[in-house]
């Protein structure tokens, strides 16, 4: 069953890309410069498993430098790799004291020894930004982009997570609050500038020093191919008056896998081969829907 429904993934993805060539194709003839980010078997792989800091300004949490503690592990491809503890950085002057106070509580705990339960363990939406890390440590799951002329996917590989992008279009004038809110994006050049507004308060900014947001919260992405098309840059700015003092900017980039990868069905469940620490909350109804 799951060899069937990747297989059915995979043409499905398949057919939609061939439509999205096309379209792109015919762009191109007539004129329209529009940057290509699809790839039917290469999808894009981030490069770091954090936020890299903007070429100036106030950038994301960090671990403390000033008293760095470090980890030796060994990554999801075997190689030793010697890396700072995720211990965010509680003198970071752009954090409201509610936030350094959340951030000081999860310091603590990894400081226990315990585990440190993040949106892909959890199996619950990543929200934004943490969408560009989603995926987990070692693993480094890509993400796929499915364009057309009125919406733009992006996929998460990991628990086939997927976002939204409606094109061209204003923002709903009445918005419900949702993990990944509500994503509005048009063309600028060569970049895919998508503005997000409209979140819940449930997920983090970023799962790796739990970095909590409020509903205030206001993403804007560009993306942008450099290097012949061989990196995506993901750049975006936060802002958050509810937890920043003011708004900050970070990016992640992506190479194309180097192995063919075809988008395949990978559902977040409870099984035999599960990590110690996963917790897959099963989902109750408060009250009957019919």
């Amino acid at each position: 069953m799951r060899k069937l429904t990747a297989t059915g993934l995979g043409v499905g993805f398949l057919c939609t890309s061939i439509l999205a060539w096309q379209t792109f194709a015919a762009n191109r003839q007539s004129g329209v410069s529009i940057p290509d980010f699809t790839s039917i078997d290469h999808p894009w792989a981030r490069v770091s498993l954090d936020f890299l800091p903007p070429p100036s300004g106030l950038g994301p949490v960090t671990y403390d430098k000033a008293h760095p503690q470090y980890d030796t592990g060994v990554n999801g491809e075997g190689v030793v790799r010697r890396a700072p503890l995720h211990l965010g950085d509680l003198t970071n002057p752009n954090l409201k004291p509610w936030v350094v106070d959340k951030l000081k509580k999860a310091n603590d705990e990894v400081l226990a020894a315990k585990l440190r339960h993040t949106s892909r363990s959890n199996c619950m939406p990543g929200g934004v930004p943490e969408f560009l890390l989603y995926g987990g440590p070692g693993d480094n799951e890509p993400i796929y982009f499915i364009q057309t002329p009125k919406e733009v996917l992006i996929v998460a590989q990991a628990d086939t997570q997927v976002r939204h992008v409606y094109m061209n279009v204003p923002h709903s004038a009445h918005l419900v609050p949702s993990w990944y809110g509500e994503s509005i994006g048009h063309y600028e050049g060569d970049e895919l500038v998508v503005d997000t507004v409209g979140f819940n308060d449930k997920s983090l900014i970023d799962d790796n020093y739990a970095v909590p947001h409020t509903s205030q919260l206001h993403v804007i992405e560009r993306y942008k191919l450099l290097d012949n098309g061989k990196t995506l840059q993901a750049s975006f700015t936060v802002e958050d008056p509810g937890a920043f003092n003011a708004p900050w900017s970070a990016m992640e980039l992506f190479h194309p896998t180097r192995e063919a990868a075809l988008l395949t069905e990978e559902p977040c469940a409870e099984n035999n081969v599960a990590y110690a620490g996963d917790v897959f909350p099963i989902p109750i109804a408060d009250k009957p829907d019919f």
